[in-house]
């Protein structure tokens, strides 16, 4: 798939005989990767609702999810200094600019209680989708195309990639957390 779309694969690639290329992707994927993606829609939807969260939740999805497309780069190309630099590159890079945008509104944190008041927001899901979908066509296409592993323009596209959700979520958070250091400002937002 994604092999195709970069340029790396002929369009003209038939698969084997038989059952079309989808199908023998989807019949080829084990079960568990099923009910990964259905659980990974219930969080990425809970994240479309206004809520208070505590500082463990704020930072739990980020840090998870960056372990998770650290783990889709370093499973799909090992630990190559180059795409490993590029996730890393990429992701601080959108840390610092993300972390420059404005909050949205809503977003506030009530020092009393320990809460951030969070809007809902479907960038989340967007993002967990991203990752889960880049996963499951990275291990898709190398499945189909092993020397793709070796090809330089796709370990550092994809490996970019992954810094790019990597370093959204982050600075998303990292805006969030801003707000435990400015009570009084976080307050007047709350109570606005």
């Amino acid at each position: 798939m994604f092999g195709q779309w970069l340029g790396l694969i002929s369009p003209q690639y038939q698969p084997p005989q038989g059952t079309p290329l989808i199908g023998q992707i989807l019949t080829n994927t084990p079960l568990w990767v099923w009910g990964l993606l259905a659980a990974l829609l219930v969080l990425g939807w809970s994240q479309t609702r206004s809520r208070s969260v505590g500082l463990a939740r704020i930072t739990l999805l980020p840090l998870g999810l960056g372990a998770l497309s650290l783990y889709g780069t370093i499973s799909a190309f090992g630990t190559s200094p180059t795409v490993l630099g590029s996730w890393f590159t990429t992701a601080i890079l959108l840390v610092l600019v993300v972390t420059q945008l404005p909050l949205p509104a809503g977003a506030a944190y009530d020092p009393a209680r320990r809460q951030f008041q969070r809007p809902g927001s479907w960038v989340p899901m967007a993002l967990i989708m991203g990752i889960f979908l880049t996963k499951y066509g990275v291990g898709a296409s190398l499945a189909m195309h092993p020397e793709l592993k070796a090809n330089a323009n796709f370990s550092l596209a994809i490996g970019t990639l992954y810094g790019v959700f990597s370093g959204i979520f982050a600075g998303r958070t990292v805006r969030l957390l801003r707000l435990v250091r400015q009570p009084a400002a976080a307050m007047a937002t709350l109570h606005a």
